[in-house]
């Protein structure tokens, strides 16, 4: 990033482009003030409520270090916010009857049972107690990014705890462990499975493995300032000396966590957006991700339901709360989504979805009928709530 580019000057709401239907104002002034208070270079929100779309925004630049405007169709990377999509591929096999999530994970990838991971059950791996969040030996770039040298550590690894007694993040491994799994019981890789079974159905600008004739749409992302005060609650790496002491820590299981692939990749460049990374190189529009999630609660646009209630109820019922093994803090979790939370605040009690670190976030509430999706170009160094998305949901709340 070259630090030079002046960001396009966002200083009332005729500098916003798209949509807000009557009743959702307070969305376009918080989206507004994202850019006039909090440092916002480039950004895209959209709502839906009960299956339609009321909130649909996007303003700033393209690219974080750039001029050119961020467009309708502008797509970026949403980090973690990807593992939300992820999750439901193995929900909906569940939901077909092609996985149980009470089985052996080895049931279905025999060399996985390798170091005491015998009795690791499928939907630990939803729920982060499959004790796999780090690596004794990081992975490179490369290897990070080929889909075969990510399952074949982790076939070896140990686990770092018991599996299923506690919980703990698996900020990377995530990635090969559910698209190893996927592969093996369809034949398909994860992203192949996306595209064919929610994106195309939907509609969706969502790729999970970016395809080449759409890599003019996606945007540069880059590290940006945080403001001079903050808002909102949430997780980010100094809210107070443990969490901070554990970043630091090169021996931590935080730290290592976050450093299952060393040295960390250019997240820009073709190689990267064009792998297949589950857990953190989803690349989507606000709208996008919106949508997505209001499927999971419902028909969206006349699209089909994604998530029977049956489902939908696994997907937002605690299944891991308490101390976070690897974020530290506090952490509740669902079968792949997190949930509302003091380290991850959403919505309401109800609420399900995904943070991505750095801002990215979708999610759904099914009391409100409320889908929401946020995308920026500007990362910071919010882990779990960022003030920006915060801000938005905080708004959202408002016009109910």
């Amino acid at each position: 990033m070259s630090g030079t580019a002046t960001p396009m000057d966002i200083t009332d709401t005729a500098d916003i482009c798209g949509t807000v239907d009557d009743g959702y104002e307070a969305v376009r002034d918080a989206f507004l003030r994202n850019f006039q208070q909090r440092g916002e270079r480039g950004a895209a929100v959209a709502v839906y409520r009960h299956g339609r779309k009321v909130v649909d925004l996007w303003a700033g630049t393209r690219d974080v270090d750039g001029v050119e405007p961020w467009t309708a169709d502008t797509a970026h990377i949403v980090h973690s916010a990807t593992k939300g999509v992820a999750a439901a591929v193995l929900l909906m096999l569940h939901q077909r009857g092609q996985i149980d999530l009470d089985a052996p994970v080895g049931t279905y990838w025999p060399e996985f049972k390798a170091a005491g991971k015998e009795r690791v059950l499928v939907r630990h791996l939803l729920t982060h107690r499959a004790g796999l969040p780090a690596l004794d030996r990081p992975l490179t770039v490369v290897e990070a990014l080929d889909g075969e040298s990510g399952p074949a550590a982790l076939a070896a690894q140990p686990p770092a705890w018991e599996p299923g007694t506690e919980h703990g993040y698996h900020a990377h491994t995530f990635s090969w462990l559910l698209g190893e799994l996927v592969r093996r019981v369809t034949g398909r890789t994860l992203g192949a499975w996306v595209a064919e079974e929610i994106a195309a159905p939907l509609g969706l600008d969502f790729w999970i493995g970016l395809p080449d004739g759409e890599a003019h749409r996606v945007g540069r992302i880059g590290p940006v300032a945080e403001p001079a005060a903050a808002d909102g609650g949430g997780l980010r790496l100094r809210p107070k000396r443990s969490v901070a002491d554990a970043y630091r820590d090169p021996d931590s299981l935080t730290r290592r966590a976050f450093a299952a692939v060393e040295p960390l990749p250019d997240e820009n460049t073709p190689a990267y957006r064009a792998a297949e990374l589950p857990a953190s190189n989803g690349i989507s529009t606000a709208r996008a991700l919106a949508r997505f999630h209001a499927a999971t609660i419902g028909e969206a646009d006349g699209g089909p339901r994604l998530f029977a209630p049956a489902t939908l109820a696994l997907a937002r019922a605690e299944e891991s709360a308490g101390p976070d093994r690897v974020l530290v803090v506090a952490t509740r979790f669902g079968l792949g989504y997190m949930l509302h939370s003091p380290a991850s605040p959403l919505l309401g009690p109800g609420s399900f979805g995904h943070p991505g670190r750095g801002g990215p976030l979708g999610f759904a509430d099914p009391e409100s009928g409320i889908a929401f999706g946020y995308t920026t170009n500007g990362m910071r160094k919010s882990v779990t709530a960022d003030p920006r998305a915060q801000a938005l949901i905080r708004a959202v709340r408002s016009t109910l």
